[in-house]
């Protein structure tokens, strides 16, 4: 994930910057609003982090620059004013949240993560595998021509699934990412899930998609069963430890 920071507080942009690298981010920095609008113009983010008050263009022109040629990057607006018309401001202009200052680091890199959690992947908004097509953006699902009609949480557990082709996905990580809970191992909160998605999925076509991986998940894949190495055994032993 590459984020972009928009904050011409020098030691605020630097402790922010160290901050998201050392949670694995790809980070880029700017302490001017015309500075970023530029790169945020020229290079694709998955998320801004966008101070308000900026020498060059401030904040809300640079959203409003950025959502009137169709960028759609979600942006988390910082102020110093926690006044309830910027809010107003800032949501009504496109931006998706807004932390005044001064705030927990902690609680920054939270509402990131949650922004990110629930934004579909901008370079893949349509999945297509074998005869499935699925629209991130519009939420909607093909197959063989056929519009399927799924719930939210069926859409986003396929859309896990599809953004995670091939991959064998444990039980834990699908109720993590999806309905952000914990189960226990000897669950089957998943597997009844799993079935109500294969009757709108599978069961009316020929060719069967999701497949359970013995003692881990499931995947989705237009190919063959996949058989697992030792190593990818590990990998899930550990992780539903």
């Amino acid at each position: 994930m590459k984020i972009l920071v928009i904050e011409d507080e020098q030691k605020l942009s630097a402790s922010l910057e160290k901050s998201l690298r050392d949670k694995g981010y790809e980070v880029d920095t700017a302490l001017r609003g015309d500075t970023g609008l530029e790169m945020a113009m020229k290079s694709d983010y998955d998320l801004i982090v966008l101070d308000i008050m900026l020498p060059g263009r401030d904040g809300w022109f640079v959203l409003n620059a950025l959502r009137q040629v169709g960028n759609k990057t979600p942006v988390i607006f910082l102020t110093a004013r926690d006044i309830t018309e910027d809010r107003v401001k800032g949501l009504e202009l496109g931006a998706d949240d807004y932390l005044a200052k001064p705030f927990e680091l902690s609680e920054l890199l939270a509402r990131i993560k949650a922004i990110l959690r629930r934004t579909p992947d901008r370079h893949q908004e349509l999945i297509k595998i074998g005869d499935l097509e699925v629209d991130l953006f519009k939420t909607r699902v093909v197959r063989a021509g056929k519009k399927l009609d799924l719930t939210p949480k069926e859409f986003a557990l396929l859309s896990l699934l599809t953004r995670r082709a091939g991959e064998p996905l444990s039980r834990e990580r699908i109720a993590k990412e999806v309905w952000e809970m914990t189960i226990d191992s000897g669950s089957n909160f998943v597997d009844v899930h799993i079935r109500r998605l294969r009757a709108k999925l599978d069961d009316p076509f020929p060719r069967k998609m999701i497949e359970t991986v013995r003692g881990v998940g499931y995947v989705i894949h237009d190919q063959p069963p996949i058989a697992l190495s030792v190593g990818q055994r590990q990998h899930f032993d550990h992780e539903r430890r």
